[in-house]
């Protein structure tokens, strides 16, 4: 399944909210310097979906806010 994330890092709550079937919000409390706030999207992506980390890909927008994943359930 590929989805796609708006990210919000530096927040003060942790937390991924659907927004329809395909489009999510992120946010998390890491920066964006040298990887850290991809890393905790992807943290927070797997306790939502109840998967491990190893089965969701950053497929394009490493350095952006607009990422967009492949979620293997």
């Amino acid at each position: 399944m590929r989805i796609f994330v708006s990210v919000k890092p530096k927040a003060h709550l942790e937390k991924v909210e659907k927004l329809d079937d395909t489009h999510y919000k992120v946010s998390v409390a890491e920066p964006p310097v040298d990887g850290k706030a991809n890393k905790a999207v992807t943290g927070a992506l797997a306790d939502y979906f109840g998967i491990a980390k190893i089965n969701i890909a950053l497929v394009s927008g490493a350095g952006s806010r607009e990422k967009v994943f492949d979620i293997e359930k």
